[in-house]
Protein backbone atom coordinates (compact mmCIF):
# COMPACT_ATOMS: atom_id res chain seq x y z
CA UNK A 1 0.00 0.00 0.00
CA UNK A 2 1.43 3.35 -1.04
CA UNK A 3 1.89 5.95 1.66
CA UNK A 4 0.55 9.23 0.39
CA UNK A 5 -1.30 10.82 3.31
CA UNK A 6 0.07 12.46 6.44
CA UNK A 7 -1.79 9.93 8.63
CA UNK A 8 0.24 7.14 6.98
CA UNK A 9 3.59 8.51 8.15
CA UNK A 10 2.97 10.73 11.18
CA UNK A 11 4.29 9.94 14.63
CA UNK A 12 1.22 9.38 16.78
CA UNK A 13 2.84 9.24 20.21
CA UNK A 14 3.92 12.83 20.69
CA UNK A 15 5.62 14.39 23.69
CA UNK A 16 4.07 17.76 24.46
CA UNK A 17 4.43 20.61 26.91
CA UNK A 18 2.02 23.27 28.15
CA UNK A 19 2.56 27.04 28.21
CA UNK A 20 3.23 26.84 31.96
CA UNK A 21 5.93 24.13 31.68
CA UNK A 22 9.31 25.48 32.78
CA UNK A 23 11.95 25.75 30.07
CA UNK A 24 14.32 23.59 32.13
CA UNK A 25 11.76 20.75 32.15
CA UNK A 26 11.21 21.11 28.38
CA UNK A 27 14.97 20.89 27.76
CA UNK A 28 15.05 17.71 29.83
CA UNK A 29 12.19 16.19 27.81
CA UNK A 30 13.92 17.00 24.51
CA UNK A 31 17.25 15.55 25.59
CA UNK A 32 15.76 12.43 27.19
CA UNK A 33 13.50 11.65 24.22
CA UNK A 34 16.02 12.73 21.54
CA UNK A 35 13.64 15.15 19.83
CA UNK A 36 14.39 18.65 18.57
CA UNK A 37 10.95 20.18 19.03
CA UNK A 38 7.83 19.90 21.16
CA UNK A 39 4.27 20.99 20.38
CA UNK A 40 2.82 23.30 23.02
CA UNK A 41 -0.80 22.41 23.79
CA UNK A 42 -3.52 24.01 25.89
CA UNK A 43 -5.78 22.21 28.38
CA UNK A 44 -7.97 20.96 25.50
CA UNK A 45 -5.03 19.43 23.61
CA UNK A 46 -5.08 22.16 20.96
CA UNK A 47 -1.74 23.24 19.49
CA UNK A 48 -0.96 26.84 20.44
CA UNK A 49 2.77 26.90 19.76
CA UNK A 50 5.93 25.00 19.03
CA UNK A 51 9.08 24.85 21.12
CA UNK A 52 12.30 24.17 19.22
CA UNK A 53 15.94 23.79 20.14
CA UNK A 54 16.56 27.24 18.65
CA UNK A 55 13.86 28.73 20.91
CA UNK A 56 15.48 27.10 23.93
CA UNK A 57 18.96 28.37 23.13
CA UNK A 58 17.67 31.91 23.68
CA UNK A 59 15.55 31.13 26.77
CA UNK A 60 16.35 31.23 30.47
CA UNK A 61 15.71 27.91 32.22
CA UNK A 62 13.47 29.60 34.78
CA UNK A 63 11.09 30.94 32.12
CA UNK A 64 7.81 29.32 31.22
CA UNK A 65 7.57 27.73 27.78
CA UNK A 66 4.95 30.32 26.83
CA UNK A 67 7.58 33.08 26.74
CA UNK A 68 10.03 31.02 24.65
CA UNK A 69 7.78 29.16 22.17
CA UNK A 70 7.17 30.05 18.55
CA UNK A 71 3.55 31.14 18.23
CA UNK A 72 3.38 30.90 14.46
CA UNK A 73 2.74 27.24 13.80
CA UNK A 74 2.18 25.58 10.44
CA UNK A 75 -0.19 22.65 10.91
CA UNK A 76 -1.32 19.71 8.81
CA UNK A 77 -4.42 17.55 8.68
CA UNK A 78 -4.20 13.73 8.79
CA UNK A 79 -5.67 13.67 5.27
CA UNK A 80 -3.21 16.15 3.75
CA UNK A 81 -0.88 14.74 1.12
CA UNK A 82 2.72 13.99 2.04
CA UNK A 83 3.75 16.22 -0.85
CA UNK A 84 1.90 19.24 0.56
CA UNK A 85 3.57 18.78 3.96
CA UNK A 86 6.94 18.28 2.29
CA UNK A 87 6.42 21.52 0.38
CA UNK A 88 5.55 23.36 3.62
CA UNK A 89 8.64 21.99 5.39
CA UNK A 90 10.86 23.15 2.52
CA UNK A 91 9.22 26.52 1.87
CA UNK A 92 9.04 27.54 5.54
CA UNK A 93 12.45 26.01 6.41
CA UNK A 94 10.98 24.12 9.37
CA UNK A 95 11.68 20.62 10.67
CA UNK A 96 8.28 19.41 11.82
CA UNK A 97 4.56 20.08 11.48
CA UNK A 98 1.98 19.23 14.13
CA UNK A 99 -0.95 17.22 12.77
CA UNK A 100 -4.33 18.32 14.11
CA UNK A 101 -7.91 17.13 13.77
CA UNK A 102 -10.80 19.34 12.66
CA UNK A 103 -11.05 20.84 16.16
CA UNK A 104 -7.35 21.75 16.25
CA UNK A 105 -6.47 18.95 18.67
CA UNK A 106 -3.03 17.37 18.29
CA UNK A 107 -3.12 13.86 16.78
CA UNK A 108 0.49 13.54 15.60
CA UNK A 109 3.62 15.16 14.18
CA UNK A 110 5.29 14.83 10.78
CA UNK A 111 9.00 15.58 10.58
CA UNK A 112 11.41 15.89 7.68
CA UNK A 113 12.69 12.42 8.58
CA UNK A 114 9.15 10.95 8.35
CA UNK A 115 8.77 12.44 4.86
CA UNK A 116 12.16 11.09 3.79
CA UNK A 117 11.38 7.61 5.17
CA UNK A 118 8.16 7.57 3.11
CA UNK A 119 10.29 7.86 -0.03
CA UNK A 120 12.07 4.55 0.68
Amino acid sequence: MAKNKVKDIMTKKVITVTPKTKVKEAVGLMVKNEVSGLPVVDDDGKVIGLLTEADLLAARTTQNVESAMSKRVYKASPDDSIKSVSDTLKKQKIKRVPVVDKKGKLVGVVSRRDVLAAKL
